[in-house]
């Protein structure tokens, strides 16, 4: 039987130059792994909370040294001796110990951390990648590449100076392989760089790799992403389809949404009516984030207008919550989740928050966050419980391809098992 020897935690680097939380976990075996947990940009108001030192003397305040310390001081000393199979337990044990609604004692830097530690260790002791450990772990035999949506153009909070909507994305469905769609998003990518520097309006890079111009307006933006799908030799609505993720509590503010790069405030049902018009005249597959987090009536009728042929996923509204994504199921919210590990602080939980997803045939993407490590669960984790979609930003910067790059591995290692669903993962939608 293997267990937990030691437990190491350490202060690194994230992708926007913050400190983040690294735990390398050491087995009485001898095996070790290391986990790195991401930190996003815009966030919920009912995530776990993670926890900064708040030192302006260092990083400007985003220190994690205290979330290292309750990782030495509190997690390592119960955890010494576990079986590092027992993930369940371990993750229950951790979540025991902070005793807070949100993590907020323990940090879920510090828990999440360590409880992806837990499952790389066990993966390598038995000798499997993650995603097959995964797999037998929750007795899903279904495996799949998921279909990538690709931020390949930054606004909101990830970029400065930018369009309102957070994410615009493009959705390469029409294809047999990963590795396939993943080179008509790269494809996509370039040729949005060369229209955009035709027509001088490259400005620079946002958070998650995409570019980041100055545009009259969101639909501009859409327009633009049309056309490069086009120019690249690809059919709109059929190879390639168009996501956004608005990222509207970002927006909100007294009782309206404000598109300051439009100029205009809209109420609920101004928005919504904005959505359906949109996705009437373009090839919009999917709709993140279109309501605020906490307005379920709004959410309600978001989905019951356009939720028959529009993937609406909700991010901030459940933030990858159990018992806040079953609400949303009863009450008909949306028709598909994000699923964000820190979003919750454990592998556990983050497990059982796909498994309630899944039962419903809802629409399940694992994703990333604004701010990355070069750490690739993410990937496995797709594969492992058969998702069907995938978040990891632009098709460039070294902590969003390390993720797609492992999927291309992954692909290979099953072979004739690999499966890519493509738009049947969209299987419930009359597009």
């Amino acid at each position: 039987m293997a267990t937990i020897k030691n437990i190491i935690a350490r202060e690194i680097l994230d992708s926007r130059s913050y400190p983040t939380v690294e735990v390398e976990l050491i087995l009485s075996n001898g095996i070790k792994s290391l986990a790195s947990v991401p930190s996003g940009a815009s966030t919920g108001s009912n995530e776990a909370k993670e926890i900064r030192d708040n030192d302006e003397s260092r990083y400007h305040g985003y220190g994690v040294r205290t979330a290292i310390n309750n990782i030495q001081k509190y997690i390592c000393p119960e955890l010494i001796g576990k079986n590092i199979f027992n993930q369940k337990e371990i993750d229950l044990t951790m979540i025991n110990i902070d005793g807070t609604k949100q993590k907020s004692k323990l940090g879920a830097n510090a828990i999440l951390g360590v409880s992806i530690a837990v499952l790389k260790a066990a993966a390598l002791t038995s000798n499997k990648p993650i995603y097959l450990y995964i797999n037998d772990l929750n007795e899903n035999q279904n495996l799949s590449l998921p279909v990538p949506m690709l931020n390949v153009i930054n606004g909101g909070k990830h970029a400065e100076n930018s369009n309102d909507f957070q994410e615009f994305m493009i959705i390469p469905v029409g294809f047999e392989k990963f590795k396939d769609a993943l080179r008509a998003g790269a494809e996509v990518y370039q040729e949005i760089k060369l229209i955009l520097r035709k027509s001088k309006k490259i400005s620079s890079i946002g958070d998650e790799g995409g570019y980041a111009p100055s545009l009259k307006s969101n639909e501009e933006a859409i327009e633009l992403l049309v056309d490069a799908i086009s120019k690249s030799g690809y059919i709109p609505g059929k190879h390639i389809f168009i996501g956004l993720d608005i990222a509207s509590t970002e927006l909100y503010k007294d009782n309206k949404y404000n598109l300051i790069s439009e100029n205009t405030s809209l109420i609920s049902n101004d928005l919504i009516k904005m959505y359906s018009d949109l996705v009437s005249k373009y090839p919009i597959i999917s709709i993140e984030d279109g309501i605020m987090e906490n307005d379920w009536k709004s959410w309600q009728m978001l989905t019951s207008e356009i939720g028959n042929h529009v993937q609406i996923v909700g991010d901030d509204l459940y933030v990858t919550n159990p018992e806040r994504i079953k609400k949303g199921i009863e009450l008909k919210a949306s028709n598909a989740v994000l699923i964000k590990l820190n979003q919750i602080g454990t592998v556990t939980e983050t497990i059982e928050a796909i498994k309630e997803t899944q039962k419903v045939n809802w629409g399940t993407i694992i994703s990333h966050r604004s701010g990355e490590t070069e750490d690739t669960v993410i990937s496995d984790i797709a594969v492992g419980m058969n998702s069907g979609q995938i978040k990891c930003g632009a098709p460039a910067r070294g902590e969003r391809t390390a993720k797609y790059n492992r999927l291309i591995r992954i692909e290979e290692e099953l072979g004739d098992k690999s499966r890519f669903l493509g738009k049947n993962i969209f299987y419930n939608f009359n597009n």
